[in-house]
């Protein structure tokens, strides 16, 4: 029996909730792409740029954009762009459409980094002014973090296949957790449904950093390897695009993180939730709705939550209290009716596969 003082503890220990990634607040959105250009390529990444830019001016949400190269060193280029909140971009730069854009530009690019942020105050120009609608288009307040970068990678595998897969997945050797001084491999949770695998992710530090160093570990070289025969999308880890193009298509990016509760562990899930075409991202934004106010229920039996999402495929990661509140697949709450309108079938608990630690994490 939960004594009063046990419900005041758990009560205060769930009021340090917070939301500490969204997309969802409705504030324009700054993308910043780092870009190294092979040296003598400078010429042919202008015009593949131009030929781009001129078709990402009719994107929908696409505001403006900018090319800058460096006065130090003229293969360093950089790209900013703007547009007037997270969900159009994440739809544009999620789609096979912008993998056909870009293409162009890998002949002559060595690397690239891209960071995206919300905008929260800025100074001069229209966009600043002090009407209404302008303020509502800047993030209201800062968001508290917890240091830790989420992110998730999915894919599907050949139907009957399923079984050997979970078999190798489950049976990996660890990497080395620490990538260097900033960065460290915190947990990897890896789930299957039927074939689709999700493996979710968790990173302190510099997240581009840990996945380069996870990529080239021996011993998670061998479990790709093994699982490549029985991928629907082929890929040759070995040819630089081949692999780049696989792990772009896989990329299942967090698009709202919420903790309940900093100090206790729970049982981990993950649900599926297959939505109808182009209905992704609202049934996304429905869940996370949700957790926002479970986080802020003391007898909700939500820790944490991540909502992952690309294209028509959504899944949320949760954390619960215990083994018998485990939160179900479709949650009930005032806006459940329409959940249901946006799913392709039925949501469903994913399967475990494995759920991994770093000692020091």
């Amino acid at each position: 029996m939960t004594t009063t003082s046990e419900r005041v503890s758990e009560t205060l220990s769930r009021q340090v909730s917070k939301v500490s990634q969204s997309v969802f607040d409705g504030s324009r959105l700054r993308v910043v792409l780092l870009v190294d250009v092979y040296d003598g390529a400078q010429q042919q990444f202008l015009e593949a740029y131009e030929q781009l830019c001129n078709q990402v001016a009719s994107v929908p949400g696409h505001v403006s954009d900018q090319l800058c190269q460096s006065i130090e060193n003229p293969s360093q280029w950089l790209i900013t762009s703007e547009w007037e909140s997270a969900p159009p971009f994440l739809a544009w730069v999620n789609s096979e459409e912008h993998v056909r854009m870009v293409q162009p530009l890998h002949s002559c690019v060595r690397d690239t980094r891209s960071l995206r942020f919300h905008i929260v105050r800025e100074t001069g120009g229209e966009a600043a002014g002090s009407t209404r609608a302008a303020q509502r288009r800047l993030q209201a307040q800062p968001r508290i973090g917890d240091g830790v970068i989420r992110h998730a990678l999915t894919f599907t595998v050949k139907p009957g296949s399923e079984r050997e897969v979970a078999k190798i997945l489950a049976n990996y050797a660890s990497p080395e957790a620490r990538v260097d001084a900033n960065t460290q491999l915190c947990r990897t949770s890896l789930f299957m449904h039927g074939n689709r695998v999700v493996r979710a992710i968790e990173v302190r530090g510099d997240l581009l950093a840990a996945l380069r160093h996870v990529a080239r570990q021996p011993e998670i070289r061998a479990v790709e390897e093994a699982i490549n025969p029985y991928l629907e999308q082929e890929r040759d880890l070995n040819d630089q695009e081949s692999a780049r193009v696989f792990f772009t298509r896989a990329a299942l990016p967090a698009v709202h993180h919420v903790t309940a509760d900093e100090l206790h562990d729970g049982e981990r899930h993950a649900l599926y939730y297959p939505a109808k075409p182009g209905d992704g991202m609202r049934l996304a934004e429905l869940l996370a709705q949700h957790d926002e106010a479970a986080a802020e229920d003391p007898a909700s039996p939500v820790l944490r939550s991540t909502i992952f999402q690309r294209d028509d495929v959504v899944v949320r990661l949760v954390d619960v209290r215990g083994t018998g509140g485990a939160d179900p697949a479709l949650p009930e709450f005032a806006q459940a009716g329409e959940l249901k309108k946006l799913l392709y079938g039925a949501a469903v608990r994913m399967d475990l596969i494995t759920d991994r630690r770093s000692p020091d994490a």
